[in-house]
């Protein structure tokens, strides 16, 4: 009983590990999302929790989004995606290129079924691994603010790619903040479905924005 109540820690730390490995060029950190997926599956099943109230309630998705406080959170992703085109197209062009290529080798920049729902199924993904997962269960020992930043460090270092320093950390930068947010937005409502809403918004948002320039280009 005991390495069961151990496990969901080895997981963490091997999710931990595997987040690093980007900076050494190994670019295995999507692993990530299919490990956190499959152990906060597992983890439920082990714990005997169900989904009601389990981090992925989709009958309470209604009564989330009844909040209105709750859109505030949704809607600042979207925002902070937009300033941070904005300053890139002013000052630093590079990054919108250097940003089509990262996220173009997931999925096809471009507005098509197939690629929406791949941002869906990667935003989803995300949310349950790093949030309903990874963060739910660091938030056990820890409070929520270094949950949140310890979470958000890491699940930033997952979009690590190499380039100019300058365009990379600036990137870095504000998927950092996008990910803190998407953290709130998952401890307000304890629900990976409305973090997910929000975070798929914010990358179609982008994906839109980068199409739209590329053919004024």
């Amino acid at each position: 009983m005991g390495d069961i109540k151990r496990l969901p820690l080895i997981i963490m730390f091997l999710m931990v590990i595997l987040s690093f490995t980007n900076l050494f060029g190994l670019n295995i950190s999507p692993a990530c999302i299919f490990i956190g997926v499959a152990f906060f599956f597992i983890n439920k099943v082990v714990e005997r929790n169900p989904m009601r109230n389990s981090g992925l309630d989709i009958k309470a998705v209604g009564t989330n989004l009844r909040d209105r406080k709750i859109w505030i959170w949704l809607i600042l992703p979207i925002i902070m995606d937009a300033v941070c085109v904005l300053i890139s197209k002013l000052f630093l062009p590079e990054y919108i290129e250097y940003e089509t290529i990262r996220a173009g080798s997931f999925v096809p920049i471009e507005i098509s079924i197939a690629s929406i729902l791949l941002f869906f199924i990667f935003a989803l993904g995300e949310e349950i691994a790093w949030r309903a997962f990874f963060q739910n269960q660091l938030n056990k020992v820890l409070p929520i603010i270094p949950a949140l930043l310890f979470s958000s460090l890491l699940f930033s270092l997952g979009h690590f790619k190499r380039g100019n320093t300058i365009v990379v950390v600036y990137g870095l930068f504000f998927t950092f903040i996008n990910s803190i947010l998407y953290g709130v937005i998952f401890n307000k409502t304890k629900n990976a479905w409305i973090s997910a809403m929000s975070h798929f918004t914010a990358n179609i948002f982008e994906v839109i924005v980068f199409i739209l320039i590329s053919h004024t280009l």
